[in-house]
């Protein structure tokens, strides 16, 4: 079930009906999030014939067709179209996934578009991120290091290099944490499956002399024990990640430490 951060003492209403392109025989409807702040009006949900016949195979083009031949006010985030920028991160038909990689074979029925959910909305299908950006900010996403810089680099043996697989590419699309009901009801205080599996990757990497650092400004009642293990972040991530997994090794390494 979809649930939005509506804008206060507001509520989403019909709006809209565009009408269907002339001739096309091959139409797909779909419906989308509309807010403008600007307006002070209530958020509405706009619908849209598209012909798919002229239209290319993935969500994302169906929006950017929209937006260049139907409504220029229509507003997305979306930069690389090959799941590698993460900014075309949106709910449709209920999952949060990545527009540009998710194919309107994979849809039945109506689409249904909305931006990602418990998110404040800046307007349309463009979340703020503002707070998520500033969790993962609080991991150190980099690597920490205290003794002295080699010549060249820092080694690391394949076997470790190995470890970081299914960390690294993650791309920041904020799927995973707004598909957590930890995350919407604790957002200021729990970082949230995407920030987390960037502290793991950190907290693991053979190179890094700052892992006790590391598990200390995580050993918190909010930061990273409010994951539940209630799994949707593993099963919404677009690029098949498994966020819950690493969460759980984080939570290892903390008993460890105590032992």
């Amino acid at each position: 079930m979809v649930e939005l951060t509506l804008p206060k003492n507001s509520r989403i209403v019909t709006g809209k009906t565009w009408p269907k392109p002339a001739g096309a025989t091959n139409l797909r409807k779909f419906s989308i999030y509309r807010y403008n702040p600007d307006e002070e009006k209530n958020p509405r949900v706009d619908t849209y014939f598209v012909d798919m016949d002229t239209c290319g195979p993935m969500v994302l083009d169906a929006l950017i067709k929209i937006k260049n031949e139907i409504d220029p006010t229509l507003t997305f985030r979306r930069s690389c179209r090959e799941g590698i920028c993460g900014s075309c991160a949106m709910n449709i038909d209920g999952i949060n996934t990545l527009a540009c990689i998710y194919g309107m074979d994979e849809i039945k029925g109506d689409v249904k578009i909305y931006p990602l959910p418990h998110m404040p909305v800046v307007k349309d299908l463009i979340p703020d991120l503002t707070n998520f950006y500033a969790q993962h900010a609080a991991i150190m996403p980099w690597l920490e290091t205290y003794t002295n810089p080699p010549e060249k680099e820092w080694r690391q043996s394949i076997e470790d290099r190995k470890k970081l697989d299914g960390l690294y590419e993650c791309v920041m699309c904020a799927s995973c944490s707004t598909s957590c009901p930890s995350y919407w009801w604790n957002s200021d205080r729990y970082l949230g499956p995407a920030a987390l599996l960037h502290a793991y990757r950190w907290i693991i990497d053979s190179r890094d002399e700052a892992t006790g650092e590391r598990l200390d400004g995580l050993d918190d009642p909010f930061k990273l024990y409010r994951c539940h293990t209630i799994m949707n972040c593993t099963n919404t991530c677009p690029k098949g990640l498994n966020p819950a997994k690493a969460i759980a090794e984080i939570k290892k390494l903390m008993v460890e430490r105590t032992v």
